[in-house]
Formats: structure tokens, C-alpha cells, sequence
């Protein structure tokens, strides 16, 4: 079998698998937290110019009142999470601790936000009414550049956009060139299409964007958490058990009479 540590499975060559009749099982354990708090982290730090602020103080500046007219607060504001999976529903219970107001676009999850989550009844409606766009999809095909210069202009011009999902989702030349034009408040990236970015990446030379090198599920507790679910699930195998977290393209295996879908 071949056991992945993550929960993207892109890079990996299925038809490959399924000629030779491996299963490959994901690892979403782990995740979810660090991912949920990296996209509250960039949101914060995009809304109270935190890199701005702090290099200016390490530069013997000290700009108590100048950043004010340009900070906000998240409480107060609109999340619009595209994509309601474990990780769209861990940052929508955070956003709603922080008094946001939370909606989603998931046309897999329809009716699933409970009481406290309004579903939006298209993905224009959403770009359209939130002040925050944080992106929770994985990288399809249908997915490829879904935050393009069209949906990009349906978004409002004080709005921020997150992706902590992966770079294929997002056409890098046409966001660079809204925020330079001031379409956009400012934007987080956690993932780029090219990792790392050539350095003529557009999005590098933008003030109003905060990227890090895909290191929102990196922690040493993430990483307990995940060896622990990888191991486990190895040793289901060996013991000809039930696996879990199966990549659904490849459901229908059966290696040595042992795969199965847990579900999820």
C-alpha cells in the first residue's frame, strides 16, 4: 500500500496504482487545527498590518496612529469559506469565536452549516457578500483557477482573500494585478502554483500580501498526530483490518481482501 502523510494526493500517479492494484490512503489526521489557525493568523496579521508594523518599529519608527485608518477587526465581519470540509468548518468555528459572521459555498455539503453557518446559494453570492474569502477545496481539474480575474472582480474592493488549500486555485497573475489596482484589501497565501515561486512570481513585489511557504499544518504537534494515524493505519494492513481514509478513486481495490472505506 502506499500511505500518505497529507491529505492532497495530486502528485500521486493513480492509474499507476490501479494497474498495480495498491491502495493509497490519505492522513487527514493532524491537520485540520493547524490549517484553521494559519488561516486566523494570516487573517489577523492582514487586518492589523502586523508585518507592516513590526518592521517599522525594528526600524526606530514607532507608528502608533498612522496604521489605525488602514486596520480592521475580524469581529464584525463576513467569512465566506469555500468549501465545507473538516478543515472550511474548524476555521468557520474559530471565525464565529472571533463574533464573525460565517457563510460557505459547497455544493457536496448542502444544508450541512447547522444554525450557526449560512449557506450561500452560489458561488457568486458568496465572493459578492463577503468581506473574507478563505479557500478549503482540494486541487481538481473543476478547481483549477477558481479564483480567477472574473470571480475576482464579483469580490468587494475591502475584501481579503486566504488560500491555505493549494496554488492551482487561484490564477496568481490575475490576483497580483487586483491587488496592485486596489481590487482587493490585501490577500494570504499559504500555497503557491509554483513552490518555491520563480522570482519574477507577481504576487512577490505585492505590499499587500502575506505569504508563507506552506507551513500551516507544519507543527510538531501536527506531526505526532499524523505519524501516529500513518503508523496505525500500516499496521491495519498488516493485519489484514479495515483501512482508513482510502482514496476514493481507488475504492473499488481490494488488496489482499482488506480495503475498505471508512466513510469519510
Amino acid at each position: 500500500m502506499i500511505q500518505h502523510q497529507g491529505v492532497g494526493y495530486e502528485r500521486i500517479d493513480l492509474e499507476a496504482c490501479r494497474l498495480r492494484s495498491i491502495p493509497v490512503a490519505l492522513c487527514p489526521e493532524g491537520t485540520s487545527a493547524g490549517v484553521a489557525e494559519h488561516t486566523l493568523l494570516l487573517i489577523l496579521a492582514l487586518y492589523k498590518k502586523l508585518l507592516q508594523a513590526s518592521s517599522a518599529v525594528k526600524q526606530g519608527k514607532w507608528p502608533q496612529w498612522e496604521l489605525r485608518s488602514t486596520s480592521f477587526e475580524l469581529f464584525g465581519k463576513r467569512l465566506g469559506v469555500i468549501g465545507l470540509g473538516r478543515i472550511g468548518r474548524e476555521v468557520a468555528s474559530r471565525a464565529l469565536a472571533f463574533g464573525a459572521s460565517v457563510s460557505y459555498f459547497d455544493p457536496f455539503a448542502p444544508g450541512s452549516g447547522g444554525d450557526t453557518i449560512t449557506a450561500a446559494k452560489s458561488l457568486v453570492d458568496l465572493l459578492q457578500a463577503s468581506d473574507i474569502v478563505s479557500l478549503h477545496v482540494p486541487a481538481t481539474p473543476a478547481n483549477r483557477r477558481l479564483i480567477n480575474k472574473t470571480t475576482l472582480g464579483y469580490m468587494q474592493e475591502h475584501a481579503v482573500l486566504i488560500n491555505t488549500a493549494r496554488g492551482s486555485l487561484v490564477d496568481e497573475e490575475a490576483l497580483a494585478e487586483a491587488l496592485r489596482n486596489g481590487r482587493l484589501f490585501g490577500a494570504g497565501l499559504d500555497v503557491l502554483e509554483q513552490e518555491p515561486p520563480a522570482a519574477d512570481n507577481p504576487l512577490l513585489s505585492c505590499e499587500n500580501v502575506l505569504i508563507t511557504p506552506h507551513i500551516s499544518a507544519g507543527t510538531r504537534d501536527a506531526f505526532r498526530t499524523k505519524m501516529k494515524a500513518v503508523f496505525a493505519n500500516l499496521v491495519r494492513y498488516t493485519r489484514r483490518e479495515t483501512l482508513l481514509h482510502v482514496v476514493p478513486e481507488l475504492a473499488d481495490l481490494e488488496q489482499k481482501g482488506v480495503l475498505a472505506v471508512d466513510g469519510n
